[in-house]
C-alpha cells in the first residue's frame, strides 16, 4: 500500500473486515418469531401459517442468511447424500451406471456424490475415508481392491453399501452386476460362428475382476472348440490409448500372424484397437479382423464402423443399486442379495462380415 510520501507499509490490518455468521436465532429475532417457528417453515411448513412463512423468507432475504445443512445434517445422523466410487469415470459405462444412480436417487429426495478411483486403491480408500465422515446416506461402488474389511467397517456405523458392476464372492454384501462371465461366452460364440478361428482377447489390467470374468468366459467357448485358438494381450488400462498401443502390436505382424478376430475387454479398447488397424495399416474390418467390444456404449454405435458389443445395463445397474440401498438402510437387518443381468449380444458392422 502506497502512502503519500513515497513509501510502502505491508501492514494490511487495518483492511480485515470482521465477519458474522448470521444465524437462525437471528432470523427468529428479525421476523419476530420463535426459532422453533423457523425450524418448522424449514422442516414442516404446512405446520405454519403462510403469514409467517412469507415474514421468515423475508428476514432470511433481508439478513443473507444461509442454512448449514450439513450440520442439520449430522445432528440427523445421516446425510441425504449417497456416495458413488467407479473404477474410470472417463469410462461412458459408468457415466450411465451413475446417471441410473442419480435418477433413482432423486425419487427419493438423495444426491448422489461421484467419486473416481481411477483404479487406485489409495484414492479409493480416501473416498470411503470422506463418505465416512460425511456419514453418507449410503455407499454404492465398483471396488478395484478387496475392500470386504472395510464396508464392514461402514456398515456397524450404520451406512450400508451396494456393490456395482461386481458381484459379492461372499454373498456378506449386496451387489447389482452383469454375468461378464457369460458376456465372454457370446462373444467368442459370435465370432466362431462368423467363421473366425485365431481370435485375440485384448485387455487389462487382470486384476480387475470384470477383465479376468469375461477372459473366463472366452476360454470356455475357445476350449470347447478344437479349431479355436485363444490368444491373451494384456493392457495396463481398459482405455482408447491401450487398445491403440495393442492394435499397434497386432498391425505390425504379418498379415498371415494377425488374428482373424479380435475380443475388446471393453468398448473403449475396442475403438482404440480399431484405429490402429484402420489408420496405421488400413486393414479392412471386418472382412481381414472382425472386432467386438463389451459395454455398449453410446459411441459403439457411432464408430467409423459401427461396433458390436456385449450389451450392459448400465442405467438400470445403477438404478437397481440405489434402491437396494434406500431398502437397506431403512432396514438394516435385510439380508444381502445377489442381483445379476444377463448381458446382451449386440451385432453390428465391425463382425457382420464372415471370413471368405
Amino acid at each position: 500500500m502506497r502512502w503519500g510520501d513515497g513509501r510502502y507499509t505491508s501492514d494490511l490490518s487495518f483492511m480485515v473486515v470482521p465477519m458474522t455468521t448470521t444465524s437462525v436465532r437471528d432470523v427468529a429475532l428479525r421476523a419476530g418469531v420463535s426459532v422453533g417457528t423457523v425450524s418448522n417453515v424449514f422442516n414442516h411448513p404446512e405446520k405454519v401459517s403462510q403469514a409467517t412463512v412469507d415474514r421468515v423468507q423475508a428476514a432470511i432475504d433481508e439478513l443473507g442468511f444461509i442454512r448449514n445443512d450439513a450440520a442439520r445434517q449430522l445432528r440427523a445422523g445421516r446425510s441425504t447424500t449417497i456416495g458413488l466410487v467407479v473404477l474410470d469415470v472417463r469410462n461412458p459405462f459408468f457415466t450411465d451406471v451413475a446417471r441410473g444412480a442419480e435418477d433413482r436417487a432423486a425419487r427419493a429426495g438423495l444426491t448422489v456424490t461421484l467419486g473416481n478411483s481411477d483404479e487406485n486403491t489409495e484414492r479409493e480408500a480416501k473416498y470411503l475415508d470422506l463418505f465416512e465422515e460425511q456419514r453418507v446416506h449410503g455407499v454404492l461402488i465398483s471396488p478395484y481392491s478387496d475392500i470386504t474389511a472395510r464396508l464392514e467397517g461402514l456398515r456397524r456405523r450404520g451406512i450400508p453399501a451396494v456393490l456395482v458392476d461386481r458381484s459379492s464372492g461372499d454373498s456378506s454384501f449386496s451387489s447389482v452386476s452383469v454375468d461378464d462371465v457369460a458376456g465372454g461366452r457370446l462373444a467368442i460364440e459370435h465370432l466362431l460362428a462368423t467363421g473366425r478361428t485365431r481370435i485375440a482377447f485384448i485387455g487389462g489390467p487382470m486384476d480387475i475382476r470384470q477383465v479376468t470374468d469375461r477372459l473366463t468366459g472366452a476360454r470356455e467357448v475357445a476350449a470347447e472348440h478344437p479349431e479355436a485358438s485363444l490368444e491373451i494381450i494384456d493392457t495396463a488400462a481398459l482405455s482408447v490409448i491401450e487398445g491403440r498401443q495393442a492394435g499397434e502390436r497386432i498391425v505390425a505382424r504379418s498379415p498371415a500372424d494377425r488374428p482373424t478376430a479380435i475380443f475388446a475387454a471393453n468398448d473403449l479398447v475396442a475403438m482404440g484397437v480399431l484405429q490402429a488397424l484402420m489408420m496405421q495399416a488400413k486393414v479392412n474390418v471386418p472382412q481381414e479382423i472382425a472386432l467386438i467390444g463389451y459395454d455398449d456404449i453410446d459411441f459403439a454405435s457411432a464408430a467409423v464402423i459401427p461396433l458390436s458389443s456385449i450389451r450392459q445395463p448400465s442405467a438400470l445397474i445403477g438404478e437397481t443399486a440405489v434402491e437396494i440401498l434406500l431398502e437397506e438402510a431403512q432396514d438394516p437387518s435385510i439380508a444381502p442379495r445377489q442381483i445379476v443381468f444377463k448381458p446382451e449380444l449386440i451385432v453390428r458392422d465391425s463382425t457382420r462380415s464372415p471370413v471368405r
